[in-house]
């Protein structure tokens, strides 16, 4: 059962996921996603978390990418946080997108099941 304290992890798990994203820190998603984790890209292809994994560990093409509007839900033991995002695209121009994951606690832990990336 989801307890006060929960917000709060999520909000810094969420802050923790966009800082992972921008540094590459595929040790960081390892230990928080869940073992069937699955990641909807901008171009709309569905990847689990071994694709996602060796995706992260490549460079990000965006820099200075963070988090905005964050809006948490709670529902018990499973979480949906919203939030959109700007950051810098590749050729210095600004860039700004949304995202959608889905948190379910297992074992007393929050571990992220799902997300969605648009970008435009």
């Amino acid at each position: 059962m989801a307890t006060s304290d929960d917000l709060r992890i999520l909000a810094e798990l969420n802050d923790a996921y966009v800082r992972s994203v921008g540094a590459s820190d595929v040790r960081w998603f390892d230990e928080h996603l869940a073992q069937d984790f699955r990641n909807t890209n901008p171009d709309g292809s569905l990847v689990g978390r071994e694709a996602f994994l060796a995706q992260i560990s490549k460079p990000s093409a965006v820099k200075d990418i963070r988090p905005h509007d964050v809006e948490i839900r709670l529902f018990g033991d499973f979480a949906i946080i919203h939030a959109r995002t700007s950051y810098q695209k590749p050729d210095g121009t600004a860039g700004s997108g949304r995202y959608t994951d889905d948190w379910h606690k297992q074992g007393g832990r929050w571990r992220c099941i799902s997300a969605h990336v648009s970008r435009f």
